[in-house]
Formats: structure tokens, C-alpha cells, sequence
């Protein structure tokens, strides 16, 4: 370049540039449709993280609503879901709301969930005397099957809501019939 006018050293000055930003494009175009097929694999081969959907109390249960359950012989309690605050939602989570009586009269109520792909079950909220809501201080997704109070849990997940353990019904219906039937047309009991 030495000896080259001062317009001539310009004019391959700015050649050159062309050809390097060509060449980085060339490169970096595959790079980028390579990153982007790398995505789409790992995401078709892998779950995407799962999130799960804010939910609403339910209006406190009526009597009237309730519908009997078995829920095994481990307890002589009585225990029913209300059927109109049955949700099954789109993250997976079946949302009922559980009443538990004893026979000497106690009655316990609580607004729960099951994650039927994980035996999961979450305590949202418990029932009030004055039949307002109080929400769970701690409400945390925890294990059915490594907790033996879970019983009532355990029931809805296996034989109303979660028949075989893998599939979960697909609609409210569905789980209100499983209800009234005293168990799912999929499920075994064992």
C-alpha cells in the first residue's frame, strides 16, 4: 500500500471493510440459526420449567354441595369435596376444597391442590369458624405418598382425580362424576 495515492488507499480500505463485515455475517448467521436450532431441540426434548397459575378462594363450602368420599379405613372421619369449587387447571393442578368431619362433630376445612404429574398436594387456605378463609402460613408443594395423614389426599389423588396415577381428569365433570360413582372408571383400587 506504500506508494498508493491517498484516494486509491481509501477505496481498499473500504473493500476490505466490505469483505470483513461479509464475512461476519456469513459466520454469524449460521451461528445464530445454529443457536436458535439448539433451543428448539432442547426444548422439544425437555420440559419447559413449569409455573404454576395463581388461584382464587372459592366461596365457602355449602352443605348442600358436598359430596362424599371414601378415603380408606385408616380413618372413621367423613370426608367430602365441594363440588362446585372443583378447578382443574391449565398448569396441571386439580383445586378442591376438602371438608373432613369427625364423628363427635369437629369439622375441618381446607382449599388444597393435587399435581397429579408430581403426587404433590398444596394446602392454599383453612376454613374459619365464621366460614371466611385464612390463608395457609406455610403453603408449599409436599410429597402424598411420604405422609401418612395424607390419606384423604392420597384417595383423591389415586381413585377420583389422578386415576392410575398419570392421567388427571380433564374437566370439572369429569371429577364430579368420578365423585358421585365413588370412583374413577380408569382407576384400581389396591
Amino acid at each position: 500500500m506504500r506508494g498508493m495515492r491517498s484516494g486509491t488507499r481509501n477505496h481498499v480500505s473500504k473493500a476490505v471493510n466490505g469483505w470483513v463485515v461479509l464475512l461476519a455475517f456469513s459466520i454469524g448467521m449460521p451461528a445464530a440459526a445454529l443457536a436458535q436450532d439448539r433451543k428448539f431441540e432442547y426444548e422439544f426434548d425437555h420440559e419447559k420449567p413449569w409455573v404454576e397459575l395463581q388461584s382464587q378462594l372459592p366461596p365457602y363450602p355449602s352443605e348442600e354441595n358436598l359430596l362424599k368420599f371414601d378415603a380408606g379405613p385408616v380413618s372413621n372421619n367423613l370426608h367430602y369435596v365441594d363440588a362446585p369449587s372443583i378447578v382443574v387447571g391449565e398448569d396441571g393442578v386439580v383445586r378442591y376444597t376438602l371438608v373432613i368431619k369427625s364423628p363427635q362433630g369437629a369439622m375441618n376445612v381446607s382449599y388444597e391442590g393435587i399435581r397429579c404429574q408430581t403426587a404433590e398436594k398444596r394446602t392454599y387456605a383453612y376454613g374459619r369458624n365464621d366460614k371466611t378463609w385464612a390463608r395457609a402460613r406455610t403453603s408449599r408443594w409436599m410429597d402424598l405418598e411420604n405422609i401418612a395423614q395424607n390419606y384423604a389426599q392420597r384417595a383423591l389423588y389415586r381413585y377420583f382425580f389422578c386415576p392410575l396415577g398419570v392421567d388427571m381428569v380433564k374437566n370439572t365433570d369429569e371429577a364430579i362424576q368420578a365423585l358421585k360413582a365413588g370412583i374413577h372408571p380408569r382407576a384400581v383400587r389396591y
